[in-house]
């Protein structure tokens, strides 16, 4: 029995195989009724992809560095130092009540000059950066694919988004022409 099914399982496949190869072909078929749509195969002769042009702009920056003079604020540290000092010897100064007129005046001044004291520049470097144009690339990129096409011995053209390959499915519509 296993011997029997065998060459008929073999012989099954082949002209499956064979009909399915054929079967986009309605070469024999008869025509289908006016209004229908079907599908065929057509064998594709020809692919030539279309490119299209493509500009891509990056900004481009230089950047170099710059020395910058800074100027320091006065220092907490130093303003009460010189308000401490300034204090000290303004206590010396007076008697009484200008003792204490004389104690805050020197407070006072020996504060600012110890916080003009602590101020001074100093040159550091910086970075700056300025924008200096934009650098373009152009480069081709395919847009689509001009695919030419045989059906039933007629000759084709058509723009697809793909390369179909050796064969390209289409689809047929028949409609009355009036």
């Amino acid at each position: 029995m296993r011997k029997r099914v065998a060459p008929l399982i073999v012989v099954a496949l082949i002209s499956t195989t064979a009909l399915a190869q054929d079967g986009g072909y309605w070469r024999d078929a008869p025509p289908p009724q006016q209004g229908t749509v079907h599908y065929a195969w057509a064998d594709v002769l020809r692919v030539d992809p279309v490119y299209a042009v493509v500009q891509e702009q990056f900004p481009q920056q230089r950047c170099y560095q710059q020395q910058v003079v800074e100027q320091g604020g006065g220092s907490t540290a130093g303003t009460l130092l010189g308000a401490i000092v300034g204090g000290a010897l303004g206590h010396q100064v007076g008697d009484g009540r200008g003792n204490t007129a004389a104690t805050i005046g020197g407070a006072v001044i020996g504060g600012m000059v110890g916080n003009s004291a602590g101020d001074r520049q100093r040159v550091v470097d910086q970075t700056r950066c300025e924008q200096v144009g934009d650098r373009v690339y152009e480069h081709r990129r395919i847009e689509g694919y001009n695919v030419e096409y045989r059906y039933h011995g007629d000759v084709y053209v058509s723009r697809l988004n793909y390369d179909p390959g050796d064969r390209l499915r289409i689809r047929i519509s028949i409609s009355p022409a009036d």
